[in-house]
């Protein structure tokens, strides 16, 4: 028990970086025993998906019931959009700059790649009237995320509508999120063990590969990830925001560490959501609305990455790049990003959307994607990172707009 109660007093975010540092050295001193933990990381992972559906539906449903006035819902869901429009076409062109600057795709050997099947990407059209489910337990099955966001929002709507009718229903919402986001304090208790598993396995399924192989292409995606955080986000934090940026980043390194893991900003969603409680001090009317729709929408990685490796095409294609060209790969990467499912990879399949507007065939785009899906899984792990920061960084914005930011709790140490 006293072990139990040493384990315990160390803060959270401690263990999660020295598990994913002991996940390192298995993977790449011992790689044959990743295996063995290996179900460890997949449970830690189907523990955290398994609550982001009821999490999303039940959340932004009971943050809209809190907010009271029906007015504050467009507010609130006008400000997140625009700042999360904003990040991510800052993010492509950040993308675009770093892959100009290090040239990562010239001398590409793509023809020793295989071409890599790649599913018709959904055209803006499809993905407006999928906005609005046929039929909603579907789209509860099946996590489209965005069908459950437009659901959620009118049961919350419908409730505030509903007045003192929709009281009761509004009060098991709120009990609902309390019951859920502590089964969240639950799960964030495995964290350490899931981070350990999943960084092992990661690593000892690529050896060196994971950290050498597309060397270029991998050192343009640490540099696009760390411009996007450092500054972007870092001035949006200090200018906008008003909060002070070291403690808003130790305050989020749970979430980073889990968005590293998993490569998820899906399955970064509940552990998110906790810290923007419990460490940022945001309030639940914008945390439980804003986190959900930036799940879907705010991908800074994604929408970098997405810049970075259509440049990236572009130069291993030998395709001329003229001004044209760059405002194509801008705009489309911008669009391509926001349609982007909120799962591991789903960026590298959403390349042929872009790459098509500037006459690259599907062909050419299928040897794009089998040259860099053998090494894709640090790359995501990565830019990962980037989606769940800008999460956090526009939650904490509206917060502060809204005044729902409690500055104690911001500026006040996180041990738990």
């Amino acid at each position: 028990m006293t072990l139990l109660r040493g384990w315990f007093a160390i803060p959270l975010w401690k263990r999660v970086l020295a598990a994913l540092a002991l996940g390192l050295l298995l993977g790449a001193f011992w790689p044959q025993a990743a295996p063995a933990v290996q179900f460890l990381g997949e449970l830690f992972v189907r523990a955290i998906r398994m609550l982001v559906v009821p999490i999303v539906l039940v959340t932004i449903a009971a943050g809209i019931t809190t907010l009271g006035d029906p007015r504050r819902i467009g507010g609130i869901g006008g400000r997140t959009i625009a700042l999360f429009a904003l990040t991510t076409a800052i993010a492509v062109s950040i993308g675009m700059a770093t892959a100009s600057l290090i040239r990562p795709g010239e001398g590409a050997p793509l023809g020793t790649a295989g071409p890599h099947a790649m599913g018709t990407p959904p055209t803006p059209y499809e993905q407006l009237i999928g906005i609005i489910p046929v039929n909603i337990f579907d789209a509860l099955a099946n996590g489209d995320m965005l069908a459950i966001i437009f659901v959620a929002i009118l049961l919350g709507v419908g409730t505030l509508l509903a007045g003192e009718a929709g009281r009761p229903f509004a009060n098991l919402l709120e009990s609902a999120t309390t019951v859920l986001l502590r089964i969240v304090g639950i799960v964030m208790e495995a964290t350490p063990f899931g981070v350990f598993a999943l960084i092992a396995n990661a690593v000892a399924a690529n050896g060196a590969a994971v950290f050498v192989n597309v060397g270029w292409l991998a050192l343009a995606v640490v540099l696009g990830s760390a411009i996007q955080i450092l500054l972007v986000h870092s001035l949006l934090l200090r200018f906008v925001a008003r909060v002070p940026v070291l403690h808003f980043f130790r305050g989020i390194i749970d979430a980073l560490a889990v968005a590293f893991s998993t490569a998820s900003s899906s399955a970064t969603l509940p552990v998110a959501m906790r810290v923007a409680e419990k460490n940022l001090g945001v309030g639940r009317p914008i945390y439980s609305t804003v986190l959900p729709l930036g799940a879907s929408i705010g991908k800074d990685g994604t929408a970098m990455y997405v810049g970075l490796l259509s440049m990236f095409s572009l130069q291993a294609l030998g395709v001329p790049l003229t001004p044209t060209t760059y405002g194509l790969v801008l705009l489309t990467g911008a669009l391509a990003a926001f349609g982007t499912a909120p799962v591991p990879s789903a960026s590298l399949f959403m390349l042929a959307a872009v790459l098509s507007s500037v006459g690259v065939a599907p062909e050419q785009t299928a040897l794009v994607v089998g040259f860099v899906l053998p090494f894709d899984r640090l790359l995501d792990m990565t830019r990962t990172v980037p989606s769940a920061s800008a999460n956090l960084t526009v939650a904490t914005t509206v917060a502060r707009w809204e005044g729902e930011l409690d500055d104690d709790v911001l500026r006040s140490p996180h041990e738990d």
